[in-house]
């Protein structure tokens, strides 16, 4: 399988090369070389800096951080928009392309040759992508904190792609049957009954599966969340992460499949006059909730600015290491994320993700790049890309001016 190309390798320290873009957001075309280490994105806002680690962020999880569904990655006025990256490892190049469809199914591409689903191509490049819309994790409502565990679940093994998709289908079919229910107001019928029947059979089988991945990322996170919120706010209380199921506080919920999907069929069956009733599936994965704390009270509602600032930011450390605990060194995405630091925190968070095999950075000036994080830096603006030239260095290690030189434009359209 393409996502399974640093099997066996004691690690796999992946970097994008190139990205290429094609009717992507505001750009018509792109052609923007990368190299391991750090590179700075540079411009005003509104300038397509975010456009550029997005596309990024694309290739990586078949999905943006900024937009719920595909129709505004296509510069307005175009049929589609294709994406490539040029992805190393190594000595091992492929090439990733992904035709973006709004409205038809997306297409993928694998050095050149189509490949079946996209999804098949999920795996080949991991990113973990820090932006302001993470608080949401801390602020926003539950399905924020469950997208998380379960992009993260995939990144981890892309075959929960598919039993996310399973899952998803089987719910809206057992909420098709139960708003159908509900709309006629009466005693359903032994035939719904029986359909019923099945799909909470579908629901319970297909549940467990995900409720059981996530139980597991749950207890590999809390340590390394805790120790990731530590560092970045010391004198902050400590930060922990429990699991709360749809079926109630007081349920213990089982560590095995077979006992979780047995959970949950007996609380469907619970809840089937109010769901009935109500016309939707009240019990499942997709009404859990992963609960945030500050100390001893909730973050969310509670926790300041920055405490929840920092708390977004350990949740997306957090599964850097857990992704490179596995073997695969993440591209590491910071879009505009400095500038809303303090002093204090912006250095801790640069000194932990320097290490990186390879970090994109998205800042409005050049100030808000920390001097810990230096690397190559492109400035866009007005439509443009242009990669300034780098410092020399002196015999002696300082840096030195460098001869006058112009700067390198990337193609654009």
């Amino acid at each position: 399988m393409p996502g399974s190309w640093c099997e066996g390798l004691p690690s796999c320290l992946v970097h994008v090369a190139h990205l290429s873009l094609q009717d992507f957001r505001s750009y018509a075309t792109a052609e923007v070389p990368l190299t391991r280490g750090v590179t700075a994105f540079v411009g005003p806002n509104g300038q397509g800096k975010t456009n550029l680690v997005e596309a990024i962020g694309y290739v990586a999880t078949h999905g943006s951080h900024r937009a719920a569904t595909d129709a505004p990655l296509v510069r307005q006025g175009a049929p589609r928009a294709i994406v490539r990256a040029g992805v190393v490892k190594d000595d091992r190049k492929a090439l990733i392309e992904l035709e973006i469809n709004p409205g038809k199914a997306n297409r993928a591409r694998l050095n050149r040759s189509p490949v079946p689903r996209p999804r098949e191509i999920l795996g080949m490049l991991r990113t973990v992508l820090f932006a302001p819309e993470d608080l949401s994790l801390v602020k926003g409502d539950p399905g924020e904190r469950r997208r998380y565990l379960d992009e993260l679940l995939t990144a981890r093994a892309p075959r929960f792609a598919g039993v996310r998709s399973d899952y998803e289908r089987v719910l809206k079919q057992r909420n098709a049957l139960l708003k159908s229910a509900a709309a006629h107001r009466r005693s359903p019928g032994p035939e719904v009954l029986a359909t019923l029947d099945v799909w909470d059979t579908h629901l319970a089988r297909t549940g467990s599966e995900l409720l059981a991945a996530r139980l597991d990322l749950v207890a590999a996170l809390r340590p390394l969340v805790a120790r990731a919120y530590a560092e970045l706010a010391p004198h902050s209380g400590a930060a922990d992460l429990t699991y709360r199921s749809s079926l109630g506080e007081g349920v213990e919920l089982s560590t095995d499949r077979e006992q979780l999907a047995e959970q949950l069929l007996g609380g469907v069956a619970e809840a089937r006059k109010q769901e009935l009733e109500r016309g939707v599936s009240l019990i499942g994965p997709h009404r859990d909730e992963l609960v945030l704390r500050l100390g001893d009270l909730p973050a969310r509602g509670y926790a300041s600015h920055g405490e929840s600032w920092s708390f977004a930011l350990a949740l997306r450390l957090a599964a850097f290491e857990l992704l490179r605990a596995d073997g695969d060194d993440p591209v590491l995405i910071l879009d505009d994320v400095f500038a809303e630091l303090d002093a204090g925190r912006r250095s801790r968070l640069a000194e932990m993700v320097a290490p990186a095999e390879q970090v994109l950075i998205t800042a409005a000036v050049p100030a808000d790049v920390p001097p810990e994080l230096t690397g190559t830096t492109f400035t866009v603006a007005e439509g443009a890309v242009v990669a300034e030239a780098p410092e020399s260095k002196g015999t002696d290690g300082d840096a030195v001016a460098g001869e006058a030189a112009d700067d390198e434009e990337v193609t654009l359209g």
